[in-house]
């Protein structure tokens, strides 16, 4: 009996495919409600700490180096109030094989494939994830497959999802190019079914534990530095992974005062899934447009249920320009001598804007750099968006415009992070919970688990059902 390949047939069988490609039956995790049972869900990993360490390192993955920007401490010393300018330090992820945390994620997710008996991993992504997915695939001798979104209707590419394509081939995966729209998720489960690869999704159990190490080790290093935990840390956003396995790591590192403050470029007015729009933003990911909808609403992911809650651990979230992320590239390459990718530089252009802020006792480190090269550079990015009649100049970057305009700051002191309201994407997230399961009672379990989801108490969640009526 052949199968129904029509759009509205693949996707009736989404939950199908997906389980059979993840290994995972989440309606065991299920409560019928608004609730599931996440932490369940996260020890259907089946691996300790210690073991998810074993497995990156024996790929070459994680133990890359804590660094201290002395030099971007002093800056931001000489533009702070007295006695302000916490001390900036960085996790160096470029160290890791494919050049960028993602590996983490990665390793987990390629040997579970392996351990599993699939013959090879499939992930949908446009970003570092392929690359890292594709490196792991290698040393396992697992094929690959990565589906990008990457073009628009012109057949016009974005330079860095090019060059992220290029590495990904360069390690015998096989790329999958689309353009923008929804034709990536219909065309990711085809070949799902198609070969009966494995989901190695970001937003997977594997994946989000991956990442957990990354926050262990952070703390681990910090203390045997220094002797404390760092006072913040400051993780890139987007579809929340990033932030909620570092968070993990380091809660279960001890280090439960760490303030935890996630990062995105503002890409605000620019929509992901235009066609139109897709070559007006010069940053992939770690923006707003990932950033916001899926911290109101992680489950928007490849998967039935995701891991990357980043809400959760959040305790304070901010927005840069895509100017200062790349001004704050070229300083770290010329005042550190360490040239890293801009889109790993947004959570360093946030450390550099909060550390101003915070007593020059304290330490605030940006959790993450990534590779930079060929089209993943600030050079073939800012032709690129030139190209796009992207205005760039020097100016103050709060007058930047998405998809209009990208401004460097004229002098180190107009670099601002910008706090958003925490508060009205909590709200939002609760009023998006309560409109997936409309018309239906609300548990105490429900109440529950809407409170550890938005970090708040159930009185917090009470109050806010009862404005939304």
């Amino acid at each position: 009996m052949s199968r129904d390949m029509s759009y509205n047939g693949v996707m009736s069988r989404r939950n199908e495919i997906m389980k059979k490609a993840v290994g995972i039956d989440y309606a065991m995790f299920e409560s019928g409600g608004i609730a599931f049972d996440y932490e369940k869900m996260m020890k259907e990993t089946g691996y300790t700490l210690d073991e998810m360490q074993k497995i990156q390192g024996a790929t070459g993955v994680g133990n890359t180096p804590l660094l201290e920007m002395k030099n971007l401490t002093a800056l931001a010393r000489k533009l702070a109030p007295e006695g302000k300018g916490a001390r900036i330090f960085i996790k160096d992820e470029a160290a890791n094989p494919s050049g960028s945390f993602k590996a983490r994620r990665a390793a987990n997710a390629v040997y579970h494939a392996k351990k599993l008996g699939y013959k090879g991993v499939i992930a949908a992504t446009s970003g570092n994830y392929g690359a890292a997915v594709a490196s792991q695939a290698a040393m396992h001798g697992l094929k690959c497959i990565i589906v990008q979104e990457c073009y628009d209707s012109r057949g016009v590419g974005q330079p860095e999802i090019i060059e992220k394509a290029r590495k990904c081939e360069a390690y015998g995966a096989e790329v999958v190019q689309l353009t923008v729209g929804p034709e990536l998720f219909y065309t990711f489960l085809t070949l799902l079914e198609d070969t009966g690869y494995f989901n190695a999704s970001l937003y997977t159990p594997f994946g989000i534990a991956g990442v957990e190490t990354l926050g262990y080790e952070l703390a681990m290093q910090m203390r045997e530095m220094e002797g404390k935990d760092p006072d913040i840390v400051i993780c890139t956003n987007a579809g929340g992974g990033n932030l909620t396995g570092t968070a993990r790591g380091l809660i279960k590192a001890g280090a439960e005062g760490t303030q935890i403050v996630g990062a995105s470029v503002d890409l605000s007015g620019l929509h992901m899934a235009s066609d139109e729009q897709f070559n007006k933003k010069s940053f992939t990911t770690g923006h707003t447009g990932f950033g916001i909808p899926f911290t109101m609403g992680p489950d928007r992911s490849d998967v039935p249920r995701s891991a990357a809650r980043c809400l959760r651990y959040m305790d304070r979230y901010v927005t840069v320009k895509q100017g200062e992320v790349f001004y704050t590239t070229e300083a770290l390459a010329q005042l550190e001598g360490l040239e890293r990718g801009p889109a790993g530089n947004v959570s360093l252009a946030a450390a550099f804007s909060l550390a101003q802020e915070i007593d020059e006792d304290k330490i605030i480190i940006a959790q993450e750099t990534e590779y930079t090269g060929a089209g993943k550079h600030i050079q073939p990015q800012l032709c690129f968006a030139r190209g796009n009649g992207i205005e760039i100049k020097f100016g103050n970057p709060s007058e930047e415009v998405p998809g209009e305009s990208i401004i460097f700051p004229e002098n180190p002191n107009l670099l601002k992070a910008n706090d958003l309201d925490l508060d009205k994407i909590r709200k939002s997230y609760i009023k998006n919970a309560l409109k997936t399961h409309e018309g239906k009672n609300i548990t105490n379990e429900d109440l529950e688990f809407l409170a550890a989801e938005t970090k708040a108490n159930i009185e917090y969640v009470k109050t806010v059902i009862e404005e939304l009526k």
